[in-house]
């Protein structure tokens, strides 16, 4: 498989809750138009949401590590088929299309093979099924990108 570096850590990130801000986009919507029960559905909700703090250092710091192999592992908005679109065109804005190279939309993150995944929910799309590391973004624990960086740095050379 072209572009797979082996003994990396293979990383798998959430996009919507940890690199960008889904739930602040979606009340602003729901503010403007409380009628609507699904925001999401609307053109360019995706495309337009805003970064998680430290989100894109942190990614990009990843990226260039020797020691990850970074993947986005997203799930589908299925009310809105645009967001497989919106959701890839926010990456390579943010990301480069390197990141677009490694981007997966799936609503079933189990079936994904790697060491870690870090996601803000703990289940709905297979998270609590996932066999390698979980990492529960917002959490006590981990509650932003500095506390994750801070923990992924015991991997350090490998």
């Amino acid at each position: 498989m072209e572009g797979l570096k082996l003994n990396k850590i293979i990383l798998y990130i959430d996009m919507d809750g940890v690199l960008c801000d889904f739930v602040k986009a979606k009340l602003k919507a729901l503010k403007r138009n409380p009628d609507n029960k699904f925001p999401q559905c609307e053109y360019g909700f995706f495309t337009n949401l805003e970064p998680i703090e430290g989100a894109i250092k942190a990614v990009k710091w990843l990226m260039a590590s020797e020691d990850f192999e970074v993947y986005i592992l997203t799930a589908p908005s299925l009310p809105n088929p645009l967001c497989y679109t919106e959701k890839r065109v926010w990456i390579e804005k943010y990301f480069g299309i390197e990141l677009v190279n490694n981007m997966i939309i799936s609503a079933h993150k189990h079936l994904n093979k790697g060491d870690i995944l870090i996601d803000d929910n703990l289940r709905g799309c297979g998270q609590d099924m996932f066999d390698g590391e979980f990492i529960h973004f917002g959490s006590d624990e981990y509650p932003n990108w500095d506390n994750i960086l801070i923990y992924l740095n015991k991997y350090g050379k490998r």
